[in-house]
């Protein structure tokens, strides 16, 4: 798949903000040796983790994607409501419905911007840079939100050392913005393998087996991969992903200076490396730290990469992922906004951010009071609200027969010219 770098019109997109959040506790490899059969030589040796974070009872998907979200606004030089659309790329989301995103939206203050999720694995956050980046340069969004956010180690079998070794929590976040000044190279590369979607897969959950009491007693709601298999196409797809795209930017790998990849696993990227004949020291690694992230590992490593000085305006990138679905991405680039600006990232705090909860998750909540002045505001149509909500049935608990329905709870029969033909 391929995307354009500008409009016909002459707009281009750039990053103009970076931020991450991670977890402050730690699980080092020495605790996972008091969990289950492995060791800290085993683990380094073989995926090149030391470390992973992990997020408190109080953290969730949203609660990080918000203040990583927050931050890259605040670098951006933005406020919360300039932003047009809010992506948020996990596979870790805090509910089925609403939107993380809707969620995120909410906690950092936006009032305006549209907000949706995006499901590609650890593919997720490079799709949704694809998609802000076609909103942008199709004039349909000035500022974009761009949030890679996991709370992986909530869906690990702790008895597994194949997977529970390999996954950490964390978020991270641009803002893409539009500009009508061109914005150096740009080339963008998806693509998908269904035959692989289930070497890396969560079996229940979903439409196809719903969660129930024995679906939870077959441990079909943790994580499952096949390391082999799914080494072998990562090793592939990210050279491939990354080459295509640097050559849709009309650009060659020596003319790359960073290449910020998934932090999977070290070999993976030793291999992908000497595949490109990259040196690794132009390669950023950083999964030593914080294992794997799914869709967060991208955009936490750009930021950290941006905030450590390795990259500077006038540098050539590029960020590639691979994940389940067997899906890959990857975007080559010009970097054009001073580093310098990520210290206004310290300008969020983490505590002051706060995702809402549901008053009673047994029932609907009532309507907040934001949300009902919303709905009493007159606005350019000005549809009448009252009598358009049906009466509620009888809750399950209570014998029908024994609760009062009002007359206005039953509609009354449609006449013939109203019965749509």
């Amino acid at each position: 798949m391929t995307l354009p770098a500008a409009s016909p019109a002459g707009r281009w997109a750039r990053i103009s903000g970076w931020g991450s959040y991670a977890p402050k506790a730690i699980i080092t490899n020495a605790d996972l040796e008091r969990m289950v059969d492995t060791s800290d030589e085993w683990i380094v040796t073989r995926t090149g983790i030391r470390e992973r974070r992990v997020a408190a009872a109080h953290e969730t998907t949203a609660s990080m994607a918000a203040v990583a979200g927050a931050r890259a606004i605040a670098v951006a030089g933005l406020e919360p409501d300039d932003v047009d659309l809010i992506l948020v790329a996990t596979l870790t989301p805090d509910y089925w419905m609403p939107s993380t995103a809707a969620l995120v939206k909410e906690a950092i203050g936006n009032t305006r911007a549209a907000a949706m999720d995006v499901a590609a694995a650890c593919s997720g956050f490079v799709y949704a840079y694809a998609t802000a980046h076609a909103y942008v340069t199709a004039g349909l969004a000035r500022h974009v939100l761009v949030v890679g956010a996991e709370l992986l180690t909530r869906f690990l079998d702790y008895t597994d050392r194949s997977t529970c070794i390999l996954f950490g929590d964390g978020a991270g976040a641009v803002v893409v913005s539009a500009s009508d000044e061109p914005s150096g190279p740009h080339g963008i590369e998806l693509t998908t393998e269904p035959q692989g979607a289930y070497m890396i897969w969560l079996p229940a959950g979903g439409s196809k087996s719903p969660s129930s009491a024995e679906t939870v007693a077959r441990g079909e709601h943790f994580i499952r991969m096949e390391g082999r298999e799914t080494y072998r196409f990562a090793t592939k797809t990210l050279a491939s992903s990354a080459l295509a795209a640097i050559r849709r930017a009309g650009l060659e790998p020596g003319d790359i200076d960073l290449v910020v990849p998934h932090q999977a696993n070290v070999r993976i990227i030793e291999a992908v490396a000497k595949g490109l004949d990259f040196p690794m020291e132009r390669i950023f690694v950083n999964l030593d730290r914080y294992g794997n992230t799914s869709a967060a590992s991208v955009p936490l490593a750009l930021a950290e990469a941006v905030d450590s000085g390795r990259v500077k305006v006038g540098d050539r990138i590029v960020f590639v992922a691979f994940g389940a679905g067997f899906t890959s991405g990857a975007v080559a680039m010009e970097w054009s906004v001073d580093p310098a600006n990520g210290a206004r990232a310290a300008s969020v705090d983490p505590d002051a951010i706060r995702v809402r909860l549901p008053v009673d998750w047994n029932s609907v909540d009532p309507i907040p009071p934001a949300l009902a002045a919303v709905l009493a505001a007159r606005g350019p149509v000005d549809v009448p609200l009252d009598d358009v909500v049906p009466g509620e049935p009888a809750h399950a608990s209570v014998p029908a027969a024994s609760v009062p329905v009002p007359a206005s709870a039953s509609p009354a029969p449609a006449a013939p010219s109203e019965v749509p033909s």
